[in-house]
C-alpha cells in the first residue's frame, strides 16, 4: 500500500461509482468509507444512528444564511448536538461527519465516498479527487434493476435523488456538485467500465503523487 492515500469520489446514481471505489480501495489496500461513516460519526459521538440517517446528505433547515449568523436548532439532550424538530440538524451532521473524516485522514489512508470529502480534506497534499459519471440510459438501467422500477420511474428517481445531492454538496462547499473543475479526475464509466476506471484511477493518483 501507499504510504498515505486520501482519494475521494463523487459520482452519479446508476454510475457505479461505489463499485468503483470499492475497487480502488482493493488495489490500494486501504478502506474505503461510504454510508459506514454514519456508524462511526454515531460511536464518536454516542448519537444513535437513526437520528443521523434522517439527516444524511441534506442541508440544513436552516437554510444558508442563518449559518452564518449563528442560528442553530436547539440542543439535543446532552450530547452537546443540535437538532430541528428533533432529529439531529444538518449542518451538525456534517460537522459531527466532518471531524471523522478528518480524524481517519490524521491517522491513515482511506477512499472517502461523497459526503464532501473532497472539501472537508481540501488543504491534504495527498488528497485526489474523483467524480464517476455515466451516460443516462446506462445509469437509468442499473437503477432498473437495482430498484426494481420502470425506466420512466428509474429517471424520475435519479433525477429526484441528484438533485439532493447537489443541494447537499454546493450548500457545504460552495462549488458546484459534478463540475469537472472540482476535480483531479472525472470519468465515464460507459467508456471504460468499473475495472478499467478503478485501474485509471489508481495510475492517475500514482502518478501525481
Amino acid at each position: 500500500m501507499d504510504s498515505k492515500v486520501l482519494i475521494t469520489v463523487g459520482r452519479q446514481i446508476g454510475s457505479g461509482g461505489l463499485q468503483v471505489a470499492r475497487m480502488v480501495a482493493e488495489k490500494l489496500g486501504v478502506e474505503v468509507y461510504d454510508k459506514n461513516l454514519l456508524m462511526l460519526t454515531a460511536r464518536d459521538c454516542g448519537i444513535a444512528p437513526e437520528f443521523f440517517a434522517k439527516r444524511d446528505e441534506k442541508p440544513s433547515a436552516l437554510g444558508r444564511f442563518a449559518r452564518f449568523l449563528g442560528l442553530r436548532g436547539t440542543m439535543y439532550g446532552d450530547t452537546g448536538a443540535y437538532s430541528d424538530n428533533g432529529v439531529l440538524s444538518g449542518d451538525d451532521l456534517f460537522a459531527l461527519q466532518s471531524k471523522v473524516i478528518s480524524q481517519i485522514a490524521d491517522s491513515g489512508s482511506g477512499i472517502f465516498v461523497g459526503r464532501c470529502a473532497d472539501y472537508v480534506l481540501r488543504d491534504r497534499p495527498e488528497l485526489f479527487s474523483v467524480f464517476i459519471t455515466a451516460d443516462d440510459d446506462y445509469r437509468i438501467g442499473k437503477v432498473m434493476e437495482r430498484e426494481n422500477l420502470t425506466a420512466a420511474e428509474a429517471r424520475k428517481f435519479i433525477e429526484s435523488e441528484e438533485r439532493k445531492r447537489a443541494s447537499y454538496y454546493n450548500y457545504y462547499t460552495f462549488k458546484k456538485w459534478g463540475d469537472g473543475a472540482s476535480y483531479d479526475l472525472c470519468l465515464n464509466t460507459t467508456r471504460f467500465g468499473l475495472e478499467r476506471s478503478a485501474d485509471l484511477i489508481v495510475e492517475m493518483y500514482r502518478q501525481r503523487q
